[in-house]
């Protein structure tokens, strides 16, 4: 009989079952076999109506959708039995949508394309969908690519309005006039160096130095201008508030503005006057900031150092402006210091990068080193964030308004169920994380990490540890940041790919010039706030497919190879395994554990054989041979040795 009705949002699996969660029973959802599906997709916001079977069991009926997740999808088209169809690349998305005629003739088997869902009004039959735009042939790097972009939602393209757009800035813009440059603090003559990857094309932060004598130094940090440029209500901004970030994939950047901008016009790049927002600070040997300022900046740099050229100079202690940035080091050293004491956590995790040939295929891997220079450039953006954050706040709550009136990046504290377990976890193994009314504090977290460091156990507990973290976001509600031990933060230091901090920077100058803000700006800083977080982890994921893709492929020249693993994943179904050069991860599945029954345990991440008494953990090493590639899925196939 019918109960009640409830309205979410549904997750769906290619087995075509669905899932909503229950406001009134958060330990299970309301399950939604296929059959009453009846056209919801993952993601929808959907009408269930709560049913129950004879056993007085729930389960549910999608009446409405009330609305759709998304219209476009990804995938490769083939044709069986004359008709044409594309296999969606989404493995949540569980129909194949078919081609009509008029569709089919445009593209051929093989075609990787992204297609507009069309209405699906008979349940006896697939949706039709219209072809927005043939991508390339399934397999070719740049339509792998490209598919992944799409695939998120984001596009590789800009529209033309926006380009136009971006190309006039560039035309009337890019000289700097005399009138602009008398609106602004002049730093040209202030030393000022910028400190990248080897292969950036945007520069959206430098660095600028001058000794005041008697330990005291003037520091700046200077931030590309972009909100001079991008202003709000042209399609530019749309555009830039829709992408919300650049994606950053294993062989390109998908920028969040035209090149013409990022590149160019807004980019510091060396020997050219540019337009700065700045974070000014006189600092003193002991890292202590003793004035600060913020304002609109003319800027030159000096010098582009990448991130291994400025080590170099740090460790021969010779080359171009040596004294300026051993000074700057060995304050930034000082701030880490001061930020780890408060609390900070800091996971030292390996990244790797491919070498690729001329048609995108992986003949390499190395991994990505963590310089001096890295934490330097950290450490000051760091500092520019946290003032400026703080600036804000202290702005707002002078005005006696409630604190509405910016955008912060936020990191709560952990979850107390989680954090009861990760204890329980770690006693078993030997170690102590102290609760106090199941809340943990950072000093414990760190002082864990510690107690592991070195041990069999180091890499199991870190990732555990960051299993059991909550994920920062976007927030108009500041209540600080828990792995950065910082009251206040946000980001300010990178306009050019993160649309929150060109947000900030316009916040900033707001507030600095005291021009109020509408009811209606305050009510859209949250709706932003959400979308960019939103944005922030398709982006991620897209960048995980891409690495992905690439360890699949690189794999895939290696079945019947045998690596050394860690044990990275532990689930009912099998255990996944990091290789330890690659980071290729692969599952070994339960069945090929060999013959017992094992049992999943959530709470200590692993899995045991009920007869052998074999048990498989979290953080173990272990040795494996490659089974299987699978390019399409993005999986490997692992049997243990």
């Amino acid at each position: 009989m019918k109960d009640r009705k409830v309205t979410g949002t549904i997750t769906t699996i290619r087995k075509a079952i669905g899932f909503v969660a229950d406001p009134l029973d958060e330990e299970n959802d309301i399950v939604i076999e296929s059959d009453r599906l009846n056209f919801a997709l993952n993601g929808d916001t959907v009408e269930v109506a709560l049913l129950l079977d004879k056993q007085g069991e729930k389960f549910g009926e999608v009446t409405r959708v009330v609305e759709r997740a998304r219209k476009t999808f990804v995938g490769t088209v083939e044709v069986r039995g004359g008709k044409t169809g594309v296999i969606p690349d989404d493995k949540k998305m569980y129909a194949d949508i078919m081609l009509p005629a008029s569709e089919a003739g445009k593209v051929s088997s093989g075609d990787k394309v992204q297609v507009e869902l069309g209405d699906w009004i008979d349940p006896l039959k697939n949706p039709e969908g219209k072809i927005l735009r043939v991508i390339g042939k399934k397999g070719n790097n740049n339509a792998e690519m490209e598919a992944i972009v799409l695939e998120k939602g984001f596009d590789t393209r800009f529209p033309r309005n926006v380009e136009e757009e971006a190309e006039e800035i560039e035309r009337n813009e890019k000289i700097i006039t005399a009138e602009e440059v008398a609106r602004r603090r002049d730093m040209r003559d202030t030393l000022t160096l910028t400190i990248d990857p080897f292969d950036a094309k945007d520069f959206d932060d430098a660095i600028s130095f001058k000794d005041l004598g008697d330990g005291k130094y003037e520091i700046g940090v200077h931030i590309a201008d972009v909100s001079h440029y991008v202003r709000e209500g042209t399609a530019l901004d749309d555009e830039a508030v829709k992408r919300g970030c650049s994606i950053y994939l294993v062989d390109r950047t998908i920028p969040m503005l035209p090149e013409v901008l990022s590149n160019d016009v807004c980019s510091l790049n060396p020997h050219e006057d540019k337009l700065s927002f700045s974070a000014i600070f006189v600092m003193d040997n002991g890292g202590e900031v003793l004035e600060r300022w913020f304002g609109r900046t003319v800027m030159n740099s000096n010098h582009r150092f990448t991130y291994e050229t400025a080590q170099e100079t740090l460790d021969t202690k010779k080359g171009d402006y040596f004294k300026e940035l051993d000074t700057l080091n060995k304050i930034a050293k000082i701030l880490q210091k001061q930020k780890f004491s408060k609390g900070a956590i800091e996971f030292e995790q390996e990244e790797i990068k491919f070498k690729l040939d001329e048609n995108g295929k992986p003949i390499g891997v190395y991994k990505k080193e963590r310089l001096d220079t890295h934490k330097l450039v950290e450490e000051y953006m760091l500092l520019a964030n946290r003032e400026v954050a703080k600036y804000i706040y202290d702005a707002i709550k002078g005005k006696g308004k409630k604190d509405t009136g910016s955008i912060y990046r936020i990191h709560d504290i952990p979850d107390s169920e989680r954090m009861e377990d990760l204890s329980t976890f770690v006693k078993a193994l030997g170690y102590s994380l102290p609760l106090k009314d199941g809340k943990v504090t950072a000093h414990a977290l760190k002082s864990l990490l510690k107690q592991v460091e070195g041990t069999p156990h180091q890499a199991l507990i870190s990732t555990a540890v960051i299993r059991s973290m909550q994920k920062a976001v976007y927030s108009t509600k500041n209540i600080g940041h828990f792995g950065l031990a910082f009251e206040f933060y946000t980001h300010f230091t990178s306009p050019i790919r993160r649309y929150p901090d060109l947000l900030v920077h316009r916040i900033l100058h707001k507030h600095i010039n005291g021009i109020p803000f509408g009811d209606r700006e305050i009510v859209q800083f949250q709706k932003i706030a959400e979308q960019s977080t939103a944005r922030e982890i398709d982006a991620a994921d897209a960048e995980r497919a891409s690495k992905k893709l690439k360890q699949v492929e690189y794999m895939s020249d290696k079945i019947g190879q045998i690596f050394m693993g860690t044990i990275s994943g532990v689930t009912e179904w099998g255990i996944y395994v990091e290789e330890l050069e690659t980071k290729s991860e692969g599952m070994i599945k339960i069945r090929d554990l060999g013959n017992d029954f094992y049992q999943f345990d959530k709470k200590t991440y692993s899995i045991a054989g009920q007869k052998n008494k074999q048990r498989f953990t979290l953080g173990d090493k272990i040795k494996f041979k490659v089974a299987g590639a699978d390019l399409d899925r993005k999986t490997l196939d692992f049997l243990p040795v």
